[in-house]
C-alpha cells in the first residue's frame, strides 16, 4: 500500500520516521517535526485507514509493518530512527521484530507491548466509546462542524479530545462531510489494534539498536508491571517519564519530548 507522507528537515541528516496513533495523522506531529527539523530528515506518515492514506478492510500490525517496509523500500531508507506513538508505537515494535536490520534506533511513545483488548481497562472503554460515538453521527444530515462537536459532546466531555477527533472531519468534492478515518475498519478490527506480543514472544529478544520508551507521568498506558515485559523483549530499552503529562505527550509537552528525542538519538 502506498502511504501518504509529509517530509521536512535536512537531507543528509539522520533519518527519522514518525508514526501517529489511533485517530491521528501525520498532521498531528508537524509541530514536533518543526522542533526536530534542524537535526533530522523527517518523514511523517499517515498509516492505512488514517489521514490521506488508502482505506482497507484489512487492519493488523502485520499489514501496518509491511506497509512501512514498502515505504522504506520506495524511499530508499535504511538505518532510520523509528518513532511511534500509541498505535504507531505498536506498529514500530512489530516492524522492529520483522525488520531489525533497517532500524538505527527505536522510540516508543506511551504504549507497552502487551495486548490491551483483554484488560477491560479504562483506556479500552474510552476507545470503544469514541468509536461508537463517531459512528453514531449521521453525516448525511450534518450541517456544520459545530453540530458535530455538539453530538460528540453527548458522550465525550473533553474539549481537547473532541477537537483532536474533529480534525478527521472534512468535506468531500460534493460538499458533504465525511471522515478521513475508515471507522468501519477500525471498529471491525479493534481487537487487532489493541493486540500485542503474545506471551511466548516475550522470550524473543529484539536487540541490536538503542530503544527508548517514553511514558506520560499521568498516563496509564505503561504500568509499573509492564516495565519487566518491555525489558524482556527489548533488553536495551531505557524507560523515561515526562511528569504531569497524559497520553498525548507530543501535544502536552512538545519541547520536553523533542529535547529527549534529540538527546537520545544523537548521543
Amino acid at each position: 500500500m502506498e502511504l501518504f507522507f509529509r517530509k521536512t528537515g535536512k537531507q543528509g541528516q539522520p533519518q527519522l520516521i514518525i508514526l501517529h496513533g489511533l485517530y491521528g495523522s501525520s498532521d498531528n506531529w508537524i509541530s514536533i517535526a518543526k522542533l526536530l527539523e534542524n537535526h533530522f530528515e523527517i518523514f511523517l506518515i499517515d498509516q492505512r485507514n488514517h489521514g490521506k492514506s488508502p482505506h482497507s478492510t484489512g487492519f493488523t500490525y502485520d499489514l501496518l509493518s509491511n506497509d512501512l517496509f514498502e515505504f522504506f523500500a520506495k524511499n530508499n531508507i535504511v538505518n532510520a530512527t523509528l518513532l511511534g506513538h500509541s498505535m504507531g508505537g505498536k506498529t514500530a515494535m512489530f516492524f522492529a521484530k520483522k525488520f531489525p536490520e533497517l532500524i538505527n534506533s527505536l522510540l516508543i511513545i506511551d504504549i507497552a507491548p502487551k495486548n490491551y483488548y483483554n484488560l477491560n481497562s479504562p483506556e479500552l472503554i474510552t476507545h470503544n466509546k469514541i468509536i461508537e460515538t463517531l459512528l453514531s453521527i449521521n453525516l448525511s444530515e450534518l450541517k456544520s462542524r459545530e453540530q458535530a462537536d455538539e453530538e460528540l459532546a453527548l458522550n465525550i466531555d473533553s474539549i481537547k479530545l473532541r477537537s483532536f477527533l474533529l480534525k478527521n472531519l472534512h468535506r468531500n468534492n460534493n460538499g458533504k462531510f465525511e471522515w478521513m478515518l475508515n471507522l468501519n475498519s477500525i471498529s471491525a478490527n479493534f481487537n487487532n489494534i489493541a493486540d500485542g506480543f503474545i506471551p511466548a514472544e516475550w522470550e524473543i529478544e529484539i536487540s541490536g539498536f538503542p530503544v527508548l520508551f517514553v511514558k506520560g507521568g499521568k498516563s496509564k498506558y505503561i504500568l509499573e508491571e509492564d516495565k519487566q515485559t518491555i525489558t524482556k523483549i527489548f533488553p536495551a530499552a531505557e524507560i523515561f517519564e515526562i511528569p504531569e503529562t497524559g497520553h498525548w505527550l507530543h501535544a502536552e509537552k512538545p519541547n520536553e519530548l523533542a529535547d529527549k528525542i534529540i538527546s537520545f538519538v544523537l548521543s
